[in-house]
């Protein structure tokens, strides 16, 4: 009789965000055992106990320790989401120089442990941080995934379907480019079911202004949400929970994610978001869709400062 093998997820950062992403992952039944890993160890143990308490009422039994790096050989994902939060008024990139240090120190005592398998980065700057941990571990760039624009695309998606009154799931469109204020909605190959979104425009039912005002409030919505209740993490954990998902059960699907180009949309080297089909080898496939010049000029802006960033970041890390 085979094995039966276990999946394993262990979770680096055990703040809102990340325990937000165990505790949407438990109710989905995603793995079957978490461990967590955090430099605050008391508050590691809190969220530990907090979170076993739910498995006597959740509807699938998974375990829940505190691990280790030394332990991270036969994990399947680990999911980071350490590093400061952000601050009211403070952009994602202003994060770049504490958080790089502490990814690459992470990076490093992934690297020692022997882990060989995906690893789902979500700390801010993500696009930044996703690069730093994979050009330090040296894993595969299909196996390094960042959460990158997949928050951002969620909320398009809601904010489409709240004007046309359509369900999120039936309409296809993705935010791409950096995880922040350069991001640029596609709205030009977006489409509701099989409709083209810009016949919605054609027809009256929207116009150009409206959508320009639908994308300034998606990449203002975190702003909004930081500085009413000081951070997001629902959004994000439940996206990191698909991402995850995607891997484990090898479902291929799309989505918008931070994935490290070498050559698609003009550029190479750089981990930027782009729709990608996810399943258990990690990235799979990088998907080039069609954009407009002007959704074109927008993400080579987006590409350009991700670069000049990521300059930055290595400086602080050398």
């Amino acid at each position: 009789m085979s094995k039966i093998q276990k999946r394993k997820i262990v979770l680096i950062g055990s703040g809102s965000v990340g325990t937000s992403f165990l505790y949407s992952a438990m109710n989905r039944g995603v793995a079957d055992e978490y461990g967590v890993i955090d430099i605050n160890l008391d508050g590691a143990i809190g969220n530990k106990l907090d979170l076993e308490d739910a498995n006597p009422t959740n509807f699938l039994p998974y375990k829940i320790y505190i691990e280790d790096y030394k332990n991270l050989k036969d994990v399947d994902i680990i999911v980071i989401t350490a590093g400061r939060p952000q601050k009211p008024g403070e952009t994602r990139i202003d994060m770049v120089f504490d958080n790089a240090r502490i990814m690459s120190k992470i990076a490093e005592d992934v690297k020692k442990s022997g882990f060989d398998g995906i690893t789902i980065v979500a700390s801010n700057p993500v696009d930044i941080m996703t690069q730093i941990y994979q050009e330090v571990t040296g894993f595969l760039p299909q196996k390094v995934i960042g959460s990158g624009t997949s928050l951002d695309t969620a909320r398009l998606r809601e904010s489409l379907s709240q004007k046309i009154n359509v369900a999120p799931k039936s309409i296809q469109a993705f935010v791409m480019g950096e995880h922040g204020d350069s991001s640029v909605s596609v709205f030009s190959s977006a489409s509701v079911s099989c409709k083209p979104l810009m016949d919605y425009v054609k027809n009256g039912r929207l116009n150009n202004n409206e959508l320009l005002k639908i994308h300034e409030n998606v990449w203002k919505k975190a702003y909004e949400i930081i500085n009413r209740k000081r951070a997001t993490f629902y959004g994000i954990g439940s996206d990191l929970c698909e991402l995850v998902q995607a891997v484990l059960k090898n479902t291929r699907a799309i989505y918008a994610c931070g994935a490290k180009l070498t050559g698609q949309y003009g550029h190479s080297n750089i981990y930027i978001g782009v729709p990608a089909v996810i399943g258990i080898n990690g990235i799979e496939e990088i998907l080039e869709i069609s954009m407009n010049q002007n959704e074109m000029n927008q993400f080579n802006k987006s590409a350009e400062i991700l670069k000049s960033t990521v300059k930055k970041a290595r400086i602080a890390i050398a």
